[in-house]
């Protein structure tokens, strides 16, 4: 059995504005397993970042508040850990990839000298010239052409998917037994992309590294999650293995999240479809299912209760009324249905 790494259990992010309290975390739990990706998947705005932040310990204390709930890592809740404390873990045990390489790394310095820095606070490394033979087999294991030469170069003088393989470099640095992955790959074209996450898959398998992935693409999900996580409006509305999502998706936002993506294979001209409207203001979050006024198949008891998380299976759980014994049955949309026909047939 797979050795258990990190437990969230019912988060809450709160932050002070002139507007009001915003409730940007509303009770999210998850499970990480060692050598496992969690996908983090939601529209802007839906708390994939608070949340993966808040893991770090990287919101500011004001305007965040940690409103309640565990972040269980190695068995120790890190909610009550000082600055002082978190500053041993982070980097050392747990590490961050962020979603833009050029404010991720200080214009001002060698990239060597970046990477080295790291190594030397949280690896046990003697001297800089072994610190600096350790950093050049960095470049070279995340796929950077000559790597003694680079270790020298300034983050402007790379390009954009070379300063992103520099910032996993330097996360990978410590040996973290968590990697979180926050949009690596939205400032980077589409062959960059692939090359990026094709990276991170040999990594994982080298390292037996744990890695939350943080995206709104639902296509990069299909390559590299184990297990995936649907968030709206702070909270996740659907949990489950990969197949579970894309196979047999059951809340109406992740309908609407796969009806949404663009099929290569379409040969009818179709519009693209998008989902209506926009998430609600966490200032004062919706009575009921706050997708409701979104969704084309709400119930009269989601504008009044907010539902459940039903067990679909042992893998596979979703917050929607629909699941309800005594709810009406509603076929899967069309467009929905076509994607996973899609899928089934390799289109993807």
């Amino acid at each position: 059995m797979k050795k258990k790494i990190l437990e969230v259990k019912d988060l809450r992010i709160n932050f002070k504005t002139y507007a009001g309290e915003v409730k940007a975390v509303r009770g999210v739990s998850f499970e990480l397993f060692e050598g496992e990706t969690l996908a983090i998947v939601g529209e802007s705005g839906s708390g994939k970042s608070v949340t993966s932040n808040a893991l770090m310990k990287l919101i500011p204390q004001p305007p965040g508040i940690y409103a309640g709930g565990e972040i269980r890592f190695g068995g120790r809740d890190l909610v009550p850990l000082t600055e002082k404390e978190m500053m041993k873990i982070r980097g050392n045990d747990i590490a961050m990839i962020f979603q833009d390489p050029m404010t991720a790394l200080n214009p001002t310095m060698r990239i060597g000298y970046q990477i080295t820095e790291v190594l030397l606070k949280h690896k046990k490394i003697g001297s800089r010239a072994e610190a600096k033979e350790r950093a050049i087999q960095l470049l070279d294991q995340v796929g950077i052409p000559f790597p003694e030469k680079r270790f020298r170069s300034y983050p402007h003088e790379l390009s954009g998917g070379m300063r992103q393989r520099v910032v996993i470099a330097i996360a990978l640095a410590a040996d973290p037994k968590l990697l979180i992955a926050d949009e690596p790959t939205t400032a980077l074209d589409v062959t960059i992309q692939a090359q990026i996450l094709e990276l991170m898959k040999e990594i994982q398998k080298k390292s037996n590294t744990s890695i939350i992935f943080i995206t709104h693409d639902l296509g990069v999900v299909a390559n590299v999650a184990d297990r995936v996580a649907v968030m709206y409006a702070g909270q996740i509305v659907e949990y489950g293995t990969v197949n579970d999502i894309f196979y047999n998706p059951k809340h109406p936002y992740t309908w609407g999240l796969l009806g949404s993506m663009p099929d290569l294979n379409n040969k009818s001209n179709e519009l693209l479809r998008a989902i209506p409207g926009s998430p609600p203001n966490l200032i004062d979050p919706p009575i009921g299912d706050a997708f409701a006024p979104r969704n084309e198949y709400a119930l009269a008891i989601d504008y009044e209760k907010e539902p459940p998380m039903f067990q679909i299976s042992d893998t596979h759980y979703a917050k929607t009324w629909l699941l309800h014994p005594d709810a009406p049955e509603i076929p899967l949309p069309v467009a929905v249905a076509r994607r996973i026909e899609g899928f089934e047939q390799g289109g993807e």
